[in-house]
């Protein structure tokens, strides 16, 4: 089966002088992750297995770049039924029992970021929380297609709840991570299992089927992203892309935590994450909504003066819901 995408604008939008000059300069470079196509047919496993052994390569060389290697974290893993979580601790945490665990689940459009990428993109992250971080490696396509994803993620939070009480546990992810947290939050509840403090949801790809406004608009203008049908059609492994454990929008989103959300006016999700934000509202769930100047997917590489007052928001709100 192959599927195709619709042509992306030929002109590219100019760069706004309403941002920083460092938000400027990243708009004007390349995709920082390079251009490389999806295979077409759905059906080509090694194919797809090669191209995200290059995607993966690409983001770990990306990150070993930006990230220094004494980083002053403490690192260790876990496994739990093969699927490794990784455990990362900044230096200044205490490693004690009411220390707040933060479930982080990684990006990469279901499909890329495992292995030493799950771990390089949470330890930037972690250390700009007080809390503890579980990053788990969970399965994914084309050799472990849905629910494999979602049930590692799954497994993972019943832990944790072993370790600690729900008020001390948070939940978070961006982008495809975006889906699994919220998807993980949709089968805890259906599971009658605790809900976490909090829950952190960063340009979410909550609506697999693409029937946003943002998926016309902003086609072609996103410094990063581009439609992921033939991704989320493998992901999904013959199911309904509606169904509320792939396509967390369409789900009953009552009793969730109180959650964050944040993208930007560039952002190819812009569409998944307002209208995530309006539905949980409209549950009657607290939730706040960041919507950053000419951002695109992801940010602008994390070291513009708008990913750190980002940065901020976000541990402001974990803050704001952490027990006392």
């Amino acid at each position: 089966m192959t599927t195709t995408h619709p042509p992306a604008p030929s002109s590219k939008v100019p760069v706004p002088s309403s941002i920083s000059p460092e938000a400027q300069r990243y708009l004007s470079s390349e995709n920082p992750f390079g251009d490389s196509p999806e295979p077409a047919d759905l059906a080509d496993t090694q194919a797809w297995i090669r191209w995200v052994e290059s995607r993966d390569r690409v983001i770990v060389e990306r990150l070993e770049s930006l990230l220094p290697a004494d980083l002053p974290l403490e690192r260790s893993e876990f496994e739990l039924d093969g699927v490794s979580t990784y455990v990362l601790r900044p230096d200044h945490v205490p490693d004690g029992p009411d220390t707040p665990i933060y479930l982080d689940i990684h990006g990469g459009a279901l499909i890329i970021g495992g292995g030493e990428a799950c771990r390089l993109m949470a330890s930037g992250g972690a250390l700009g929380r007080s809390m503890i971080t579980w990053a788990v490696d969970y399965r994914m396509p084309p050799l472990h297609p849905f629910p494999a994803g979602l049930d590692d993620c799954v497994a993972v939070y019943r832990k944790a709840l072993e370790e600690r009480a729900p008020a001390d546990l948070f939940v978070g992810g961006g982008s495809a991570g975006g889906n699994l947290a919220a998807a993980l939050i949709l089968r805890a509840k259906d599971e009658g299992l605790p809900m976490p403090a909090a829950l952190v949801l960063g340009t979410p790809e909550v609506d697999l089927t693409e029937s946003g406004d943002s998926f016309h608009t902003n086609l072609g203008f996103d410094h990063v992203l581009s439609p992921l049908m033939n991704v989320n059609l493998l992901y999904a492994n013959g199911h309904d892309l509606t169904e509320p454990y792939l396509s967390p929008l369409f789900g009953d989103l009552t009793g969730f935590p109180p959650t964050i959300l944040f993208t930007g006016t560039r952002d190819l999700f812009l569409s998944n994450t307002v209208r995530m934000h309006r539905k949980l509202r409209a549950a009657g769930v607290e939730a706040e909504l960041h919507v950053g100047e000419a951002m695109p997917h992801g940010g602008f590489g994390g070291t513009t003066p708008e990913d750190q007052a980002l940065a901020g928001e976000i541990a402001g709100f974990l803050e704001r819901h952490r027990r006392r």
